[in-house]
C-alpha cells in the first residue's frame, strides 16, 4: 500500500445485528486501489464481496458493525458517493426511478454535485447519452426506464454513475441480466470510460472470466475472507487456492473442446416437431413481427438450444410451444398430436407431457407456498399420488433435503430454488422439458451444478430439452444441436461442435467473439459500443 492510492481497505470486518444474533459478513479483508487501477472482488453469493463493496461506498444499513479501516489518501476528505464514486448496480430497473424520465434522473446529479442550471444539466446529459452509445434525442430524454431495453437501460445507468466525473466507479454484478453480446459492449463501454476518464474500477462478480477481460488484479473471497490474491492472469492460470481452482474448474469456456455425445441407439424418435410459425405483437405502426416462420424438430431424448441475442424470439417460441401465447399461424406437434389444435379439458391433460423450467427461480415460484405444496400440487393436479412420500422422492431425485419440503423459496438459496422449479417440472414425467436461461442468474459452481443434474435426468429418463439461451458456453456444456436465432428467423443449425467450431452466420460469429473465455484474455477492443 502506498499513501499515492486512491483506495486502501485494511482488516475490514462486517457484523450484522440480527434478532438478537451477530451474523458475521467479513473477517479481515484488505486490499488497495492505485488511481486509474482496476480490481475485481471474485466471490460466490455469501461470500462477502458485496458487504465489503458496499462498506466501501458507505451504503451497509443501520444494523451493520463495521471494524478496520478505509482510507482514502488521494482524496481531500471522506467520499461523497455520486461526485467521487460512482455506482453501477446489478440491476438497472431497480435502481433508477421508474417515474422520473431517464433525462430528469441523469440531470439530478449534475445538479447536486457539479452545480448546473437546468440548462447546463440537460446539455450534460445529452453529452453523457452520447458518450454511452445512447442517441440523445429529446424523446430519449423524456423516456422513462420502462421504455427502454435491458442493455439501454444499463447504459443509463452508467452515465449517471459517470456524470459527476468520479474518482472511483464501482460496478456490481454490471452485466448479469443481459445477453452475451450487449455484456461484452457493456464491459467494452465501461473499459473505454474508464480508461478515457482515468477512473479506477472496481468491480465485483461471480464470473472470472468476465473480470479478466477488464480487471487487472483480483482479490477471491470465501466465507468473508480473502483466500488468494493476485494479477487477474495469475489467478486464472496459476490458482493456489482450492476454492480458486474450484471456480476455474466449474467456469465455462467456449474454446473448450465440446463433450461426445453418445447416438440414440436406432437413430432418433421424432418428438417436438414446430413448423412455420408467425407471431406479431402490437397493432398497426407499432406492430412487431416477433416470429417469421420459425421451424424446429427435437427428438427423444435429446437437448435442443435455441440461441441469440435479447429480442431474437426465443422466448416467444418457447412459450408458443408451452401454449402460454397463441401463433398467428403455423403447427407445433408433441408426439404426432397437434397441441395449437387443443382447447379446455384437453390441453389441460396434455399439459402433463410438456414442462417449463423459468429463469428466475423465486419469481416462478409461489412465495406464500411451501416447497413441500408447490411439488404436491402438480401431482396432485394431474392424478398422481401427492403425499409426503412423493415430494420426497421428487426432492431426493433434483439433490435436495427432504427436510425442505416444510420452507418457503425465500428460505432457500438461488440454486436450491432451481432444484425445485426442475423438480417441479418433472414431477408429472413429462416427455419435453422447455427451460428458459435456467442457469443464468446462478453462481459459476452452482451453474455447473444445475447442468450436471440436468445432463443425469436426462441419461436417465430420456426426456427432451428445448434450452433456451444466449450463451453459447453453456450451450457447448448441454446441447446436442443448437439452432440460433435472430430477428424472429432459425439463421443456423447444426450440431454444437460443428456450430461452435465453423460458424457460418454473422450472429453465430457475434455470440462467439462476444463470449468470455478463461483460456485467453478477451480482448474488449473493437467491441460496438
Amino acid at each position: 500500500m502506498s499513501e499515492l492510492d486512491l483506495l486502501q481497505v485494511q482488516q475490514l470486518a462486517v457484523d450484522f445485528a440480527d434478532a438478537g444474533q451477530t451474523v458475521v459478513a467479513v473477517r479481515d479483508v484488505g486490499f488497495s486501489l492505485a488511481p486509474g487501477g482496476r480490481l475485481a472482488l471474485l466471490g460466490e453469493t455469501g461470500s462477502g464481496k458485496s458487504v465489503s463493496m458496499m462498506a466501501v461506498a458507505g451504503l451497509l444499513p443501520d444494523n451493520a458493525r463495521v471494524r478496520g479501516s478505509i482510507r482514502w489518501p488521494s482524496l481531500a476528505g471522506p467520499p461523497q458517493l455520486g461526485r467521487d464514486v460512482g455506482m453501477v448496480f446489478q440491476d438497472p430497473m431497480s435502481s433508477l426511478n421508474p417515474v422520473l424520465s431517464i433525462g430528469e434522473q441523469i440531470a439530478e446529479v449534475g445538479m447536486t454535485h457539479l452545480g448546473h442550471d437546468r440548462s447546463q444539466a440537460l446539455h450534460h446529459v445529452r453529452s453523457l447519452l452520447e458518450r454511452v452509445g445512447i442517441e440523445a434525442t429529446d424523446s430519449r430524454l423524456a423516456a422513462y426506464p420502462h421504455q427502454l431495453s435491458g442493455g439501454q437501460r444499463q447504459r443509463v445507468a452508467i452515465a449517471m454513475a459517470i456524470a459527476a466525473g468520479p474518482k472511483l466507479l464501482i460496478a456490481d454484478e454490471p452485466t448479469t441480466a443481459l445477453d452475451t453480446i450487449v455484456q461484452a459492449q457493456i464491459m467494452a463501454l465501461i473499459d473505454t470510460l474508464v480508461r478515457d476518464a482515468g477512473m479506477a474500477l472496481l468491480l465485483v462478480t461471480h464470473d472470472i472470466a468476465l473480470a479478466r477481460s477488464i480487471a487487472r488484479h483480483g482479490v477471491v473471497l470465501r466465507h468473508g475472507t480473502v483466500v488468494e490474491q493476485a494479477s487477474m492472469d495469475d489467478i486464472v492460470a496459476r490458482p493456489t487456492n482450492p476454492y480458486t481452482q474450484s471456480l476455474i474448474a466449474a467456469s465455462l469456456d467456449v474454446d473448450r473442446p465440446v463433450p461426445a455425445r453418445a447416438a440414440a441407439p436406432g437413430g432418433p424418435v421424432p418428438l417436438l416437431a414446430a413448423r412455420g410459425l408467425h407471431k406479431t405483437l402490437g397493432q398497426g405502426s407499432a406492430a412487431l413481427q416477433v416470429l417469421r416462420g420459425v421451424g424446429i424438430d427435437l427428438a427423444v431424448g435429446e437437448t435442443l438450444a435455441l440461441v441469440g441475442g435479447s429480442g431474437a424470439g426465443k422466448t416467444t417460441l418457447a412459450r408458443i410451444v408451452m401454449r402460454l401465447t397463441e401463433a398467428d399461424a403455423g403447427a407445433v406437434s408433441l408426439d404426432g398430436v397437434d397441441l395449437l389444435a387443443l382447447r379446455g379439458e384437453p390441453l389441460r391433460l396434455a399439459r402433463q407431457r410438456f414442462q417449463m423450467v423459468f429463469q428466475d427461480p423465486l419469481g416462478a415460484l409461489n412465495p406464500r407456498a411451501s416447497i413441500g405444496r408447490l411439488l404436491a400440487d402438480p401431482l396432485r393436479l394431474h392424478g398422481f399420488d401427492h403425499g409426503a412420500a412423493a415430494v420426497e422422492v421428487l426432492l431426493r431425485r433434483v439433490g435436495l433435503d427432504p427436510a425442505l419440503a416444510q420452507r418457503r423459496p425465500h428460505e432457500v438459496s438461488g440454486g436450491q430454488r432451481q432444484r425445485v422449479n426442475i423438480a417441479r417440472a418433472l414431477a408429472t414425467r413429462p416427455a419435453l422439458l422447455v427451460l428458459d436461461e435456467p442457469v443464468s442468474s446462478l453462481d459459476v459452481s452452482v451453474r455447473a451444478q444445475i447442468l450436471e443434474l440436468l445432463r443425469s435426468i436426462q441419461q436417465e429418463t430420456g426426456i427432451g430439452c428445448l434450452f433456451i439461451s444466449h450463451d453459447l458456453a453453456v450451450v457447448r456444456t448441454i446441447a446436442d444441436r443448437v439452432a440460433v436465432m435472430a430477428d424472429g428467423q432459425i439463421v443456423e443449425t447444426g450440431p454444437t461442435a460443428e456450430v461452435i467450431a465453423n460458424p457460418q452466420h454473422a450472429m453465430t460469429q457475434a455470440l462467439l467473439r462476444a463470449a468470455p473465455r478463461l483460456g485467453r484474455r478477451t480482448t474488449l477492443e473493437g467491441v460496438p459500443l
